[in-house]
């Protein structure tokens, strides 16, 4: 039998998940400022019209995840089914409190396939599948294919983890690599710090640099360029990074080996750039309906 006490938990395990979502989301903003050069207002205004959007997208996924847990009553058992039928023959004009439950999650549910439907209706043309359609292209004539990576904060380092396994080179955990890459960048200070920015577009200070480096180590901080710097140049690889818009970028060309490749994505996730690993391009089967099975 459900209870009140179950509802709870559920509500508090979804508060959990909303607080945890926050912390990355705002670890993910302050990487996302780094990337705006000093002078460069473009390209500022382009991050600051991207937090915008990715506040409002969570907010937006949050508050509807919450319209989904159960209402609490102030009753500690919810009637079973058999009490409810019951009293639905005795008062067939009252609607019953878990009958208005289902009917309320029921309502959400197709409002919400009704905006995945539209989404994927007008993303069919859109910056995402062009995106992507336009890095599928570029890894065929090379011979690859996309090797999906989650879209955790830790991508880059997944990434990087997988080509140093698929290149044949020693494999490291996502850990020791945000590790290497944190130590590299303080032990190389006078290399990074002329491209690290404050909110008011001044070079940081002493302390955050050190507490930069120490969440590069620590948390999910997303990486971006100063990482891909400091790990090719801390694991002597060079580092192939294909995009669909923009040159192809190479880190580290001088060193010997095999380059680790990666495509580099601005709009396959809401929550912003994401990195994936490549692998060796083979034949992928079609579904029914035309639609290719794989990435």
């Amino acid at each position: 039998m459900d209870t009140v006490e179950d509802s709870l938990v559920s509500e508090e395990e979804l508060l959990k998940k909303h607080r945890q979502e926050r912390k990355d989301l705002q670890a993910r903003i302050q990487s996302l400022k780094k990337t705006a050069v000093k002078g460069d207002k473009k390209k500022k205004k382009e991050v600051a019209e991207t937090i915008l959007q990715l506040e409002k997208e969570l907010d937006e996924k949050q508050s509807l995840e919450l319209k989904d847990i159960p209402i609490q009553t102030t009753e500690i058992p919810i009637e079973s089914e058999d009490k409810i039928n019951e009293d639905e023959e005795i008062a067939p004009n009252r609607v019953s409190r878990a009958q208005k439950r289902r009917n309320k999650k029921e309502i959400a549910n197709k409002e919400r396939e009704k905006r995945i439907a539209e989404e994927e209706k007008n993303n069919r043309q859109g910056p995402r599948v062009i995106e992507l359609n336009t890095i599928k292209e570029i890894l065929q004539t090379e011979g690859l294919q996309i090797h999906n990576i989650p879209a955790d904060g830790n991508c880059l380092y997944c990434a990087i983890n997988h080509q140093l396994d698929v290149t044949g080179r020693t494999s490291l955990n996502v850990s020791k690599l945000r590790k290497v890459t944190a130590t590299y960048i303080r032990e190389n200070k006078e290399d990074f710090l002329p491209f690290m920015y404050n909110d008011d577009d001044e070079i940081v200070d002493e302390e955050k640099f050190e507490k930069y480096c120490k969440d590069v180590a620590n948390t999910k901080l997303w990486g971006g360029q100063l990482e891909l710097t400091a790990l090719s140049k801390a694991l002597k690889c060079p580092i192939k990074i294909i995009q669909a818009s923009g040159p192809l970028t190479i880190q580290g060309e001088t060193y010997e080996g095999p380059p680790l490749i990666l495509t580099y994505h601005k709009h396959l996730y809401r929550l912003g750039e994401h990195y994936n690993s490549t692998t060796n391009l083979i034949e992928v089967q079609e579904s029914e309906d035309g639609q290719d099975k794989g990435f």
